[in-house]
């Protein structure tokens, strides 16, 4: 039985599978919710309905690392391994029916002053956990208490409220990041679909060049065949004259060497991963500096000289380089 308990340990949460089970393409098995989970952390921007991924994406499986690419349903389109869940109950009415229930007491932690007294009440001048003897008679008479539960509550959802922020901080990041990639996406597809549409117009005009001269040859093969004298000469020198206007590209626009490079698009993002790297919680004292920092720039701006305020316009810090990239592809036209 315990070598049994042991192959029906999810990999994820380490606990025995929960219903419904699911059955990967490697033929390794895992809680749907433990799926879930991981697939939501290999897919973090994909949109989500009800707390769940409705999207296709992919992930790799936990135990061998092979690839799971899953289509529009997310987890809820794996199968079941009904199997495995069947063995699950077996095992759970055996080991129920076999081993006793122990009972189990809730720990109840003790006064350290007062050994026979609960502590249930929180002093909320000294920020410690106390009972209801050192309320009355002991070193706490004098502070200010409240009830050890509602305490608990207040922290707890302190805490829940605080992590809420720290998570809308992060998706305000993302956002900012997400529209800086569309920006800068849109400069480079701009940029080529500008010079693929030069290409194809210089294409036509060259195509329509090319079909002139072929007609002008063919013009030049008849008359060449002409035989009578005065009719050949007469029309040979209106063909010339329209033979170098054929010959001649002079009105068509040439393409510069390099001008289908997309090389000067280039990002460094060192700078920005290291301050990304160095994200943390603000401190007491990083607060402090600001505010000092503050208070100089506002004695700074008012210096009285002569009688007379002088207001002093503070510098304004660089702005972050931005990646810009003329949009004008470069053409040159070769002189006749």
């Amino acid at each position: 039985m315990e070598n049994l308990e042991k192959q029906l340990i999810c990999p994820i949460c380490l606990e025995m599978f929960t219903k419904p089970v699911v059955i990967l393409p490697c033929q390794h098995n895992l809680c749907r919710k433990c799926a879930n989970d991981v697939f939501q952390a290999a897919n973090p921007y994909l949109p989500t309905r009800s707390g769940s991924l409705t999207s296709g994406g992919r992930f790799r499986c936990p135990s061998c690392r092979h690839e799971v690419v899953l289509d529009r349903h997310g987890v809820y389109g794996l199968q079941r391994n009904l199997l495995v869940e069947n063995i699950i109950d077996m095992f759970k009415q055996e080991s129920s029916s076999s081993r006793p229930t122990p009972e189990t007491k809730e720990e109840t932690p003790m006064c350290d002053v007062h050994e026979d007294e609960k502590i249930n009440i929180y002093c909320v001048t000294h920020g410690v956990p106390t009972c209801s003897m050192c309320k009355v008679f002991g070193a706490h008479k004098d502070c200010e208490v409240a009830p050890l539960g509602s305490v608990y509550q207040t922290k707890r959802e302190n805490g829940r409220r605080q992590k809420t922020k720290v998570c809308e901080k992060f998706d305000q990041l993302y956002c900012m990041l997400e529209e800086k990639k569309r920006q800068m996406s849109q400069k480079v597809t701009a940029e080529q679909d500008e010079k693929v549409n030069y290409i194809q117009s210089l294409t036509r005009k060259y195509g329509d060049h090319l079909e002139e001269s072929c007609k002008i040859v063919e013009r030049g093969i008849q008359t060449m065949e002409e035989t009578e004298m005065a009719l050949f000469l007469q029309n040979a020198r209106d063909l010339l004259k329209k033979i170098e206007e054929a010959s001649s590209t002079a009105h068509l626009d040439k393409v510069e060497r390099g001008y289908e490079k997309m090389d000067h698009y280039k990002v460094d993002f060192r700078r920005e991963r290291k301050a990304l790297g160095s994200i943390d919680f603000i401190r007491d004292d990083d607060e402090e500096d600001e505010e000092e920092v503050d208070a100089e720039e506002g004695e700074g701006a008012r210096t009285v000289s002569g009688g007379a305020a002088v207001s002093a316009t503070p510098v304004q810090p660089n702005a972050p380089q931005q990646i810009n990239s003329s949009l004008s592809p470069t053409r040159s036209s070769a002189s006749t």
